[in-house]
């Protein structure tokens, strides 16, 4: 049912997703071509370009301009680009959905700078909107980026993290450049400034929603569809939403929780006793509960959504709000 709610929404805004595209990949041309050829596909991989859609549908129902929303469109899906290979080299990731990161073929040096030559490069288109505001949300939503990875660094190997701490860093995570590209497309599209808000709110329930089932499927799904292995957060010390729901559910002396503490703090290493732990987390009912809250951001979103005057639009907005909770990668 999802798959054929969202063909609507993407075959509608296809062609201005098209120049979004292209305006994308110009602003990630490289004069080296040893490496222009990674970072092309790199840009090409990224997926179903959601957070440039949900910008675009922002200003959509208002008196906006769609080369400005194009080009701040682009500028916000490079900014997720940067992140990733950033991202990557942090955590030294060798796939990317199931393509070669940056940093398994270049030499760390090399990843960072190129990462910093996009996040430029997003930067600069930004900037070309004219629009200070735009600018600003922009430097905030790299800002709110940047905290979130740190939290995530700082607090791995570490079970005894809040539902407070877990949300706040995968607001910065992910959730804050949802947000941004929402309001960014309010901006430009000239709405109301209650409706900004509105529509800010629903970005980040939405990504908020999107980091949640993220996080589920790193134990639900596997190799083939994810393009890593089953419980890899986990066993690289990333505590998420599944497992702190498991833990608590757990006995403070239990084999489990022992076992558990165990994989975050890195003192076991062995695949099958990670794979028990991915099994147990899995049969524990914690996977359920924790779609379920992500359904919650989810309808949350769309009483935002409720704000946008347009019929057809509001309808794309809340096909995306399913989209961010139904979904196998």
């Amino acid at each position: 049912m999802v798959d054929i709610r969202t063909r609507d929404a993407f075959a509608t805004m296809r062609p201005d997703l098209h120049r979004v595209e292209e305006r994308l990949e110009l602003a990630a041309q490289v004069d080296f071509p040893s490496v222009a050829e990674l970072t092309l596909g790199l840009v090409r991989a990224g997926g179903k370009r959601l957070r440039p859609l949900i910008l675009m549908l922002a200003g959509r129902s208002y008196a906006y301009d769609l080369d400005t929303l194009v080009t701040a469109g682009a500028g916000v899906e490079l900014l997720h680009t940067a992140s990733l290979v950033h991202d990557d080299t942090v955590d030294r990731a060798a796939l990317r959905r199931g393509r070669p990161t940056l940093n398994s073929v270049l030499s760390s040096g090399a990843v960072i700078l190129l990462g910093d030559f996009l996040f430029a490069q997003s930067a600069m288109l930004a900037a070309a909107t004219g629009s200070p505001r735009v600018v600003s949300i922009f430097a905030a939503t790299l800002a709110d980026i940047c905290d979130g990875q740190l939290r995530e660094m700082f607090t791995a190997h570490r079970l005894d993290q809040s539902r407070e701490d877990y949300e706040r860093r995968i607001f910065g995570k992910t959730a804050s450049l949802f947000a941004g590209a929402a309001e960014m497309g309010a901006l430009i599209g000239q709405a109301p400034e209650s409706h900004v808000r509105a529509l800010r709110q629903y970005g980040a329930d939405v990504g908020m929603a999107f980091q949640i089932v993220d996080d589920v499927l790193d134990f639900r799904e596997g190799t083939q569809q994810l393009g890593k292995p089953a419980g890899h957060d986990l066993a690289q010390g990333t505590v998420t939403l599944p497992a702190m729901l498991y833990a608590a559910g757990l006995d403070p002396d239990s084999e489990e929780l022992i076992r558990l503490q165990g994989v975050v703090s890195g003192e076991i290493e062995n695949a099958a006793d990670i794979g028990r732990v991915v099994h147990d987390i899995r049969e524990s009912g914690a996977l359920e509960t924790a779609v379920e809250e992500a359904v919650r951001f989810s309808e949350r979103a769309k009483s935002q959504a409720l704000v946008v005057p347009d019929s057809e639009t509001r309808a794309m907005l809340d096909e995306i709000a399913d989209l961010a909770c139904d979904r196998r990668s």
